[in-house]
């Protein structure tokens, strides 16, 4: 980029418009922004492997544990869209580094809790805080590269830092339990922190809405009112089943979704503007986003299981086992854009992508009690497909925002992906624990017949003849039921892939010096003015660190 463009961002550069390149300070920049997109997807499984210490520390009641698990994921997930729209108010940059501060401030307190209540609290606060990560990420993203074939590349690497560190939480914490104490799995976020506050502000731009209008108070309640009880009632279900409880969970949220939509089209300022949904391309990278979080967090469910409970190993050698689908996930995103870069048709990328996962789980859907290697050629299959699809539907959505909604636009990206991965992880979990109990068998201890982990319990206080036959009979049937729940997920993800076809092709490609928001200006008739409104605003150098103070 010429100095002008990079130290006072012209408006003729940074406006779709402008399509100008980005330099080497953006890719730097890049390189900064993916340490919280790293350590908040870390963040998601960093527990597996800490919690019968902190069990034993802690002595937390039954109830305790589970939220102490579960709130880091229902607070970000409440919160996504609130925070989008806050970094499109005032300030991405601001929010993400406030965000930071409220993170690694949280990690210490989380690092030396004496009590579980202490835990959870942090844990809470730590959603808040990824929940203003992970969109203020994107939307940064979305600003810095207007170029669409290098935002494309600059997708591709987040896709793969997202996914990659969901695989790194777990086996990073199994790592530092074994020869640290449980705090330091969030400890561990400090650093990475810490250098985002420094850095953040010298290399990232600011940029916010100059019209943003009054902040919608009575839409925060209500998204997440609409949000929580979802997401609460399908995690619930894969283990407890379809108890009246959850079922009234999910039918609450969908009612105060149904006032949240009603809101929104009536607010003069919404949290989410129709005019962004209709934008072309949009609702459809929701639409495929969402089925491919469902497939991919259904298969999750099992795979962990597998490697643990039905080949017998230990916690961490399952960890290190689960990082094998990584190399292929690591190599998906940049392929992918290679493709769409040469020529290659989006719409066919995607459908292609979508037929790869439902070889993954055609590959699952052929396991027996004994297939490691089958199962991780599964799972990477699977996730190599996923991140394909993930990819190209991110571009097309952010590509068909303007950059005036970017925060908004990436904040419902990552709630369709947190309601498609609970969506899954309830149907194929459910279908999967349906086949395993009548797999069991009316015969069986009530215990086996519930879950594997109960089987296996059972079957170390049997005779060890007895014993045997229950741990093979119920590994057996969980693998059944494995293989139902994969047969089930090809489903989707074929109509996932026919549907691709047809609406992605009705999406705008991007062009060079085109990053999408004319689709929205034809759509909506203002996307003309929000460009002209979104002039990010990034002072020199040295302005940055006389007011890196003030920002963090």
């Amino acid at each position: 980029m010429t100095p002008k463009s990079t130290h006072h961002h012209d408006p003729a550069v940074d406006s779709p418009a402008g399509g100008g390149r980005a330099g080497r300070r953006e890719w730097i920049a890049l390189g900064v922004l993916m340490l919280p997109l790293l350590l908040v997807s870390m963040d998601v499984s960093v527990l597996y492997f800490a919690i019968p210490a902190i069990s034993a520390d802690l002595e937390p009641s039954g109830t305790q544990q589970l939220w102490i698990f579960d709130i880091y994921g229902f607070v970000l997930a409440g919160l996504l869209m609130t925070m989008g729209a806050l970094g499109d108010r005032f300030g991405r940059r601001r929010l993400l580094l406030a965000g930071a501060a409220a993170f690694g401030a949280a990690s210490v307190v989380a690092a030396y809790a004496d009590s579980a209540g202490m835990l959870i609290a942090a844990r809470a606060v730590l959603g808040l805080g990824g929940a203003t990560l992970m969109p203020s990420t994107m939307a940064l993203l979305r600003t810095m590269f207007t170029d669409p074939g290098q935002r494309a590349k600059a997708i591709g690497l987040w896709s793969g830092v997202m996914t990659g560190g969901i695989a790194l939480g777990s086996v990073l914490s199994g790592v530092l339990v074994q020869y640290f104490w449980w705090g330091s799995v969030f400890l561990v976020n400090l650093p990475a922190m810490a250098l985002l506050l420094v850095l953040g502000p010298l290399l990232l731009p600011e940029s916010r809405s100059s019209r943003p209008g009054r902040f919608d108070l009575l839409g925060v309640p209500l998204s997440l009112a609409a949000v929580l009880p979802v997401v609460y009632g399908l995690k619930e279900i894969p283990t407890e089943g379809w108890n009246v409880r959850y079922v009234m969970s999910v039918t609450v949220g969908l009612l105060f979704a149904a006032l949240f939509v009603h809101r929104q089209r009536r607010a003069a300022s919404p949290l989410v503007p129709p005019a962004l949904l209709r934008a072309r391309g949009f609702s459809p990278a929701l639409l495929l986003n969402l089925i491919a979080s469902f497939a991919m967090l259904g298969s999750a469910y099992f795979t962990t299981q597998y490697l643990q409970s039905v080949l017998g190993r230990s916690a961490l050698e399952a960890a290190l086992w689960s990082l094998l689908p990584s190399v292929l996930i690591g190599a998906a995103a940049p392929a992918t854009t290679s493709l769409v870069q040469r020529g290659v048709a989006r719409a066919h990328v995607v459908t292609g992508g979508f037929v790869v996962a439902a070889a993954g789980y055609g590959l699952l859907a052929l396991a027996g009690t004994r297939s490691l290697w089958l199962v991780l050629a599964g799972a990477g299959v699977l996730a190599s497909g996923i991140v394909t699809v993930m990819s190209q539907v991110t571009d097309l959505a952010m590509g068909a925002a303007p950059v005036e909604r970017a925060g908004t636009a990436s904040s419902l990206m990552e709630t369709s992906t947190e309601l498609g991965g609970a969506l899954g992880m309830a149907l194929l979990g459910a279908i999967g624990t349906a086949v395993y109990r009548h797999g069991m068998g009316p015969g069986s201890p009530e215990a086996a017949r519930q879950t594997l982990g109960g089987a296996l319990a059972v079957a170390d206080g049997m005779p060890e003849a007895a014993g045997a036959a229950l741990r093979a009979a119920a590994r057996g049937a969980f693998v059944d039921g494995m293989r139902g729940a994969a047969l089930a997920g090809v489903v989707p993800l074929l109509a996932a892939a026919v549907l691709a076809v047809r609406l992605v092709r009705i999406a705008p490609r991007p062009a060079n010096g085109d990053t999408g928001d004319g689709a929205v200006e034809r759509e909506t008739g203002t996307a003309g003015e929000d460009a002209a409104a979104a002039v990010p605003e990034a002072p020199a150098v040295a302005g940055d660190v006389a007011a890196a103070g003030g920002t963090a």
